[in-house]
């Protein structure tokens, strides 16, 4: 049985946590948005042809994407904090390199590097779960949630405006010194969890998805330029099918799986993955039609004729919305819980949309647009963290929401590669340039509305609230006293009693353990000065309590519990021995 060592998760956490991991979104969203400015320009400012300078983006989409769940699966294992700041402090280094050279393959390198930053959001998710009260954990989570498009409406502009007064290398030496800003912020205002995971880190399980992922997500960026029926194509396609397969299968039959894909297939993290797909292909399309549409001469009969920082402004409502929406969704999802939440950002994307067909003649028509979007992808992202937490062990918050993360950029990668291809076809060709049309980009918003027409029908087959004893206790905003109810109840569906020593005294300060039927964590506390615990237990099964406490050597008892009874009365004796601490 693997080793654990956690104490129970605090709920003690200062003033500026949360901020201070917001911010950390933040600095994250502002990495992938900093290069949209000057995309077009990349070619002529690396000395590259334009399929190869497509390569400075698609290599942080990548290690993005491979690292998110890699560093979430660490996160539950050595401490999330700690995750975090490597994360970041990946991102930094990565920033510093590509912000000190014009050579294509170093550009693509520090790129790469930066792309590890994707990790914090998923890592921040599990950080206030551990930490904060239940209170204030559902607004919280929406907030770092929103934060990576937050941080993606707001550096649009900034970044602009850099862009087109400064040398563009400067975008990179100000991500680096943002994320050295963060790291210093985590490191004083954010305490690291005492929540772990059992097990080992599943080596094998993370090449094997890193493989499969690169072999999933690189013929979807580059299919528009390989051709999508390409032999290149269809064969990366083809190969990456293989290797998940083959991933899956082994992940089934490890005992400390990077993924627990059991957890994964059940109905509610299923259709929340899926619908996170539908809500990444969604946000992408909004910040890829309008700032064309923005910057596009008024000579071609429907562009809005705008500066690159005056597009930037017009779309920046879309991240500022985002992040008013917290404390609404807070509000909303306590009197109906996050599934309703879901839903209702889901319809209001469409409205955003649907209206969006007809608001494209000014730049004000814009700005309605983003509120509208800005609205309805806050509520949406907000509400897919609290129902991947309320759905797994608190041991598998990270890896979780990684997976969850991963799977919101899969839509982003899918609809860049969709509406890319949309409007590269329905391009009109003028000297020899590629320019868009409106029928390109009303199409463009016809598929973002049959994507959230999709997700929302996966949404409303999401389980509502159970029964405690049949699953985890949802978490979601709630008031206080509803906090401290649902407290109380798990107190009596559980395991309680005494940790003693061999002569019956009570041992203060002893790590209890839950451990399930399958060798995982599922709880831990720490007795109080009485030797008193209480274990709250996720599912009635059989259990094993395993104790330890300096000085006295480990100790482990079998119970079961069943999901009608209240708490089992258990004591726990340490053997007498003497051991060293």
């Amino acid at each position: 049985m693997p080793d654990t060592t956690t104490d129970q998760p605090t709920r003690r956490a200062g003033g500026a946590v949360v901020p201070v991991l917001a911010f950390a979104g933040i600095v994250v969203a502002v990495m992938q948005t900093l290069l949209v400015p000057v995309i077009k320009d990349l070619p002529q400012l690396l000395d590259t042809a334009p399929t190869n300078a497509t390569w400075v983006l698609t290599s942080t989409l990548l290690s993005g994407a491979v690292a998110t769940p890699i560093m979430g699966r660490l996160g539950d294992l050595y401490g999330k904090r700690r995750m975090l700041v490597l994360s970041l402090a990946v991102m930094v280094v990565g920033a510093l390199i590509s912000a000190v050279t014009s050579d294509l393959l170093i550009m693509i390198a520090g790129r790469t590097l930066q792309g590890f930053a994707m990790g914090a959001i998923p890592l921040g998710i599990g950080l206030m779960r551990d930490m904060l009260p239940r209170e204030k954990l559902g607004s919280a989570m929406a907030l770092m949630s929103s934060s990576i498009g937050v941080g993606g409406g707001l550096a649009l502009p900034a970044a602009a405006l850099v862009a087109q007064h400064a040398d563009w290398h400067a975008l990179f030496y100000g991500a680096a010194g943002l994320g050295a800003l963060a790291i210093a912020l985590t490191l004083l205002a954010v305490p690291e969890s005492p929540m772990r995971a059992a097990g080992s880190f599943d080596l094998l399980g993370a090449l094997g998805l890193s493989t499969g992922l690169v072999l999933l997500l690189l013929p979807i960026t580059k299919g528009s330029d390989w051709g999508w029926s390409s032999g290149t194509t269809l064969g990366l396609f083809a190969a990456a099918v293989a290797v998940l397969l083959l991933w899956g299968v082994y992940e089934l039959h490890v005992q400390a799986p990077l993924v627990d894909l059991r957890t994964t297939a059940r109905r509610e993290v299923l259709l929340t993955n899926l619908a996170s797909i539908m809500v990444g292909v969604s946000f992408y399309v909004v910040s890829l039609v309008l700032p064309q549409l923005l910057q596009l001469p008024t000579a071609t009969g429907y562009g809005l004729g705008q500066s690159m920082v005056v597009a930037g402004l017009c779309v920046a409502p879309l991240g500022l919305t985002m992040m008013f929406t917290a404390p609404v969704y807070a509000r909303l999802s306590a009197r109906y819980g996050p599934k309703v939440t879901l839903i209702t950002g889901l319809l209001i994307i469409a409205i955003g949309y649907g209206g969006g067909l007809g608001l494209m003649d000014a730049a004000w028509q814009t700005v309605v647009t983003s509120v509208v979007l800005g609205a309805g992808i806050g509520l949406a992202y907000s509400s897919l963290p609290a129902l991947i937490v309320g759905a797994v062990p608190a041991s598998e918050t990270g890896a979780a929401n990684g997976l969850n993360t991963l799977m919101r950029s899969i839509g982003t990668s899918v609809s860049s590669a969709v509406i890319g291809m949309v409007l590269a076809d329905t391009a009109n060709d003028v000297g020899g340039v590629e320019i868009p049309t409106m029928h390109g980009f009303r199409v463009s918003f016809l598929i973002a509305t049959a994507a959230v027409a999709v997700g929302l029908l996966l949404a409303f087959f999401l389980p509502g609230a159970t029964r405690p004893a049949q699953r985890h206790t949802q978490l979601r905003a709630s008031s206080e006293e509803d906090a401290n109810l649902e407290r109380a109840e798990e107190v009596l569906r559980g395991f309680r009693g005494r940790v003693l020593d061999a002569s019956g005294a009570p041992v203060a300060r002893a790590k209890v353990t839950l451990i399930d039927r399958r060798g995982r964590q599922a709880g831990a506390t720490v007795s109080a000065t009485d030797g008193s615990y209480v274990l709250a237990v996720p599912a009635e099964g059989a259990y094993v309590l395993a104790a330890r406490a300096s000085g006295h050597g480990p100790s482990a008892s079998s119970a079961t519990h069943s999901g009608a009874e209240g708490a089992v009365e258990l004591d726990l004796s340490l053997p007498g021995e003497t051991v060293s601490a």
